[in-house]
């Protein structure tokens, strides 16, 4: 099905952004809601917000996502067809120092959303998880039908939490939601709290970089085009409940209910010094590493499992490392004057 009027929250953000425009070209009407916080520099965001604003069919609204009232009159306002929600706290290191920010946006912002959802006859919730649902587990490549009870990181509780809050809706109130595990986003205007950027930066000034774990640590990135692509498609693509589902043997990533778990991820990890290599080749600099232990919420290595998104939307993340990073600092260069 084909959803003209889509709300996007977190749309100053760096998926928000690129997945406003990437509906706008599409045609559909984009309705853009942020509160723009300060967890990394406002600029940035309102560079992004910036571009969206000048196109026609967009429209921004600065809103807190736990500011129950404000959510109330934006859905009662508003006929939206589909909500994208990539709004949230992120990042796991933050988690540890600042837990509150985690609960107020990821618990009670997203319970605001599926009461939005819930109360206007929204047609498709989809959310953006994370690859950090996984924790501990170890057995590779990541399903979406293995059990994802071991998080290590509040942000990832968080996260696997909206899954379970959202499959409650889903069951109740027949709600089609459907889950998007993203693996380690990277590309043009990207998060300055990301490896990417921070190692771009910092071998551009000759700092020194950290390298946790003493870079023994591989990663599914994923380019934000890619990203976009699939998530695209998996909005027209309404949740359904899955026939063959039983409780005896509960499948984690569909559900009786019309509720399903998509990973999106490059299905190819990358060990972190080649990505260091990789930017440096694109810097045409080397960098200084400082090579340091494991981090605490952290992981080793992560990679997708993405059969289910190929077989229902026909659509597999496929841009090469060194393609993406070449952007990603073609982009840096050009924003920063450097």
């Amino acid at each position: 099905m084909k959803y003209n009027n889509i709300l996007v929250t977190g749309a100053a953000g760096f998926i928000g952004y690129h997945l406003s425009l990437g509906l706008l070209v599409q045609g559909c009407k984009v309705t853009g809601i942020d509160n723009l916080n300060d967890y990394y520099e406002v600029n940035l965001k309102k560079a992004r917000l910036k571009q969206l604003e000048s196109q026609k069919e967009f429209t921004f609204q600065k809103l807190e996502l736990s500011d129950r009232d404000s959510m109330e009159t934006l859905f009662r306002e508003n006929s939206f067809d589909a909500v994208v929600n990539l709004a949230a706290q992120a990042g796991v290191r933050y988690s540890l120092v600042n837990p509150q920010a985690y609960i107020d946006s990821n618990i009670v912002g997203f319970t605001n959303i599926l009461e939005g959802c819930r109360h206007s006859g929204v047609k498709h919730l989809v959310f953006a998880s994370s690859s950090s649902v996984y924790g501990a587990n170890t057995k590779m490549p990541f399903s979406v039908h293995d059990n994802v009870d071991h998080p290590v990181s509040l942000y990832a509780a968080s996260k696997k939490s909206n899954e379970l809050m959202a499959h409650a809706y889903s069951h109740l109130y027949s709600l089609p939601c459907t889950g998007l595990r993203f693996f380690t986003v990277y590309g043009p205007w990207g998060r300055p709290d990301m490896a990417l950027f921070i190692f771009t930066k910092a071998t551009l000034e000759g700092k020194p970089i950290k390298v946790f774990n003493h870079g023994k640590m591989k990663r599914d990135f994923t380019y934000i085009d890619d990203i976009i692509e699939g998530v695209v498609r998996v909005i027209h693509n309404t949740a359904s409940p899955n026939p063959d589902w039983s409780g005896d043997w509960p499948d984690p990533g569909t559900s009786y209910a019309p509720f399903t778990i998509y990973n999106i991820g490059n299905n190819n990890p990358v060990g972190l010094l080649e990505f260091i290599e990789a930017i440096e080749t694109a810097l045409g600099k080397k960098a200084i590493k400082e090579f340091l232990d494991m981090q605490p919420g952290d992981v080793p290595a992560t990679c997708a499992d993405v059969d289910d998104l190929g077989r229902d939307v026909g659509f597999k993340p496929n841009t090469p490392l060194e393609v993406g990073i070449g952007k990603f600092v073609e982009w840096y260069r050009r924003y920063y004057g450097v």
